[in-house]
């Protein structure tokens, strides 16, 4: 009997499990950006990070109020992918023309997202456009990680920590 209750709650952990699984439809997130300068953003993670435009998208007002995303400010939406393929992960990059906020120097300044991590085949060349575009790297970095791929630390425009990681 105690054998045939164990073998019940593992079952029904394991359906709950698969369930759970089942619900996502896209093993991927869309990460938005608001940014305070739209221009230097999309600049700086085409350009330096090395994204590509894969699409975009305009919220209307009407929308924007209804979803409770704007209050009723409309905007439009750059879709950028480290890779066109259809399962990356979409960094979507709106502005509002916001001022923009102070970072802080390091992460734990302020709360909320505060650094995105990119892993890279290769650091060579995001490491030149980073120095070619006299972009600060922070820290002592680039550093050596002890499985011996290199750590590079910058932040975009609007002060996100991104961290860079590859051979």
């Amino acid at each position: 009997m105690k054998r045939l209750f164990t073998t019940l709650v593992f079952l029904l952990c394991t359906l709950s499990l698969c369930q759970a699984q089942n619900e996502v439809d896209n093993p991927s997130i869309s990460i938005a950006m608001i940014a305070s300068d739209m221009d230097a953003s999309y600049d700086f993670y085409t350009n330096i990070i090395g994204m590509v435009e894969t699409g975009g998208f305009s919220i209307d007002g009407s929308f924007g109020e209804k979803s409770g995303l704007t209050g009723g400010t409309p905007y439009d939406v750059k879709i950028l992918k480290l890779l066109d393929e259809p399962h990356s992960t979409e960094f979507k990059l709106a502005s509002f023309g916001n001022p923009k906020e102070e970072s802080g120097k390091v992460i734990q300044d302020k709360n909320g997202v505060r650094y995105i991590t990119i892993y890279l085949k290769s650091t060579a060349e995001v490491l030149q456009r980073i120095k070619d575009n006299n972009i600060e790297t922070l820290g002592d970095t680039p550093i050596q990680l002890p499985d011996g791929r290199n750590f590079i630390l910058i932040q975009d425009p609007d002060g996100l920590f991104i961290e860079l990681i590859g051979k």
